[in-house]
């Protein structure tokens, strides 16, 4: 019997499936997506025309009669779900607004197909918006492979959102999500979400993609230019002799091996630089050059590859042999092997948004989860490895996580807090989505360290890159790493800091003498349980840790000052709401008692945290 798993079962058939004991079984798997495409762009009508050829492998265990692509650009038009989202949500992106609701009809995008087939046969598709809705002539079996051809035609909006025109700063062309894209299946079923203004989630693929364009321009974007003998531009000491154009235009030809998507700028002001490392890996800057902004895009040069060692040390080895950062979109944005970037910016600025943008690169780029659904285990991890990364490169701080910690404490005082585990483009309020996102993922590896302890946590962070890269790793994915590197049971945390928007807040209630001893009871007043670093300092000038575990974890991470004597508590299990812990001294020997000196603990009241006596 074959079962068709990529529609839902109904009537007699979901019947018959189950009386006889048959139960799909899926597991993990990665379907991928080959791109060959030839483009053709238009300078003055800002219109292109392209072919496409997507050889698409069906490596789920599905049989797949329909399939769907994004026509992300169809999202720059009045009336799209972007513009109706952005005009109806409490707190719209400033850089939309109501925009796209004034666009004229040469200032929209668009993306339309022309033709599709499959296999050599016509196929019936429908545009819905960003989707295109496709019926196959005939299913693609598992462990079968597919050819689509088409044809499509695009008009690339004003710069609005990520993609786009003329910019603000005067970039011709930032062309991402500008081709017909097919959407992501795995073991979860399509992902055909419509462009509101959120994240991307994609295939790996080969892309090879050739643009043809006026010869005045200079490109640069996905993946390693194949001739560029023929451009010139920047590029003539590529160690072959540069071919002079014929005609009004160049054709640019990339390769990009095992990329999930493909991003390219264009301007004819753009000054191109490059750093080789060390470790052969190519850096490209194009930038606009500009007076009061060269001087640090020059200076960027020297952090761009500093960048790439910490996090290559730190997160895995980055796979690719280059990375450009791109003056063009709409503020900060990662594509693969490339980042687009306003260029404005003092040096700080400059150097913290391609930190940031370039960590994506192994947190979107190479593990790839689902963005929408866990965004913050790109934003949050992406923003995590940015603070420690700019305080190792650039100016280093004592606490580098800080403000990650202080967004979360705001989100929660405001009321508008909602789970990590929401979609990210179903967040009520921009502002719940960003921080909980960015802060409160970075928070997320942050406290992680406390519970488990820094140094499993690093090492917990290279096994997660080299078991899941490349694999779309999920929360229940990440969150097993951890537990074989920790030993320790982990799924609790996953689920409080997750799935809920229950808060930690320990005290120190009471503090008594007993004798020749000293009782020491502490609550918790919030309602998510955490393990408990206790600091007793003494009055002559000695201290130790008192280590009070949770039950649920099964175990205790290593001591971690070797400085300070550690003391082991009996586990504290998450129902009982206080716990008392003696010590052998007076209470006129303390002279202090701490909840967490490290900070780590994300308690949303610090006030109750520490005792004086």
């Amino acid at each position: 019997m074959q079962i068709n798993l990529a529609k839902p079962f109904k009537g007699l058939f979901l019947f018959m499936v189950m009386s006889s004991g048959v139960f799909a079984q899926t597991g993990r798997f990665q379907q991928a997506a080959d791109y060959q495409m030839d483009v053709d762009m238009d300078v003055n009508t800002n219109q292109y025309k392209g072919t496409q050829v997507l050889i698409y492998t069906n490596n789920s265990p599905d049989t797949l009669d329909r399939v769907f692509y994004h026509l992300y650009f169809n999202a720059f038009q009045p009336g799209s779900m972007m513009d109706q989202r952005s005009r109806t949500i409490t707190d719209p992106d400033r850089r939309v607004g109501t925009r796209i609701s004034k666009l004229k009809p040469e200032e929209i995008g668009y993306l339309r197909v022309n033709s599709l087939s499959m296999n050599g046969t016509p196929v019936e598709y429908r545009e819905v918006g960003t989707i295109l809705e496709v019926e196959l002539p005939e299913p693609i079996l598992p462990n079968s492979e597919a050819k689509f051809e088409m044809s499509f035609e695009g008009q690339v909006p004003v710069q609005i959102r990520r993609s786009g025109r003329d910019s603000e700063e005067g970039v011709r062309f930032s062309m991402s999500q500008w081709y017909p894209k097919m959407s992501e299946y795995d073991e979860q079923g399509w992902h055909a979400n419509p462009y509101i203004g959120r994240e991307f989630y994609g295939i790996w693929g080969d892309f090879d993609v050739k643009i043809t364009i006026d010869k005045s321009y200079i490109l640069g974007g996905t993946g390693y230019l194949q001739n560029p003998n023929e451009i010139g531009y920047g590029y003539e000491d590529e160690g072959v002799a540069v071919t002079q154009p014929q005609g009004d235009k160049l054709t640019w030809h990339f390769n990009a091996p095992k990329v999930h998507d493909f991003m390219w700028a264009a301007d004819p002001k753009y000054r191109h630089d490059k750093v080789e490392m060390a470790n052969g890996i190519t850096v490209h800057h194009l930038y606009i050059p500009k007076d009061g902004s060269t001087e640090n895009w020059e200076k960027l040069k020297e952090y761009t590859p500093k960048a790439i060692e910490f996090m290559s040390e730190h997160f895995g080895q980055y796979p690719y042999k280059q990375f450009s950062v791109i003056q063009g979109g709409d503020g900060g944005m990662e594509y693969p092997m490339s980042t687009l970037i306003t260029g404005g910016r003092n040096l700080s600025s400059l150097v913290g948004v391609m930190v940031h943008e370039l960590a994506h690169s192994w947190f979107q780029g190479v593990l790839a989860t689902n963005e929408a659904l866990y965004p913050w285990m790109d934003e949050g991890f992406t923003s995590y490895a940015t603070s420690l990364a700019m305080s190792a490169i650039y100016q280093p701080s004592e606490d580098p996580l800080k403000g990650a910690y202080s967004g979360y404490y705001r989100l929660v005082s405001s009321g508008k807090e909602e789970p990590m585990s929401t979609h990210a483009d179903h967040y009520n309020t921009n502002a719940a989505y960003s921080t909980a996102a960015y802060s409160k993922g970075a928070v997320f590896l942050a406290q992680l360290g406390y519970i488990i302890g820094d140094d499993a946590r690093d090492k917990g962070m290279l096994r997660y890159w080299n078991t899941w890269g490349f694999k779309h790793p999920n929360a229940n994915d990440f969150i097993r790493v951890m537990e074989k590197e920790s030993g320790l049971e982990l799924d609790w945390y996953k689920e409080y800091f997750v799935y809920t928007t229950k808060t930690i807040d320990y005290g120190i209630k009471n503090v008594s003498e007993n004798g020749e001893k000293t009782d020491i009871t502490l609550e918790r007043i919030g309602m998510m349980p955490m393990p408990i670093d206790l600091l007793i300092t003494y009055k002559d000038g000695t201290s130790e840790m008192v280590y009070l575990p949770l039950e649920i974890m099964r175990g205790e991470k290593p001591q971690e000052n070797e400085a300070t004597p550690r003391v082991m508590s009996d586990a504290w299990p998450w129902t009982n709401l206080s716990k008392t812990i003696t010590v052998n001294k007076k209470s006129s020997a303390i002279q202090s008692i701490e909840i967490d000196p490290s900070k780590r603990l994300a308690d949303i009241n610090q006030v109750n945290n520490k005792l004086d006596l």
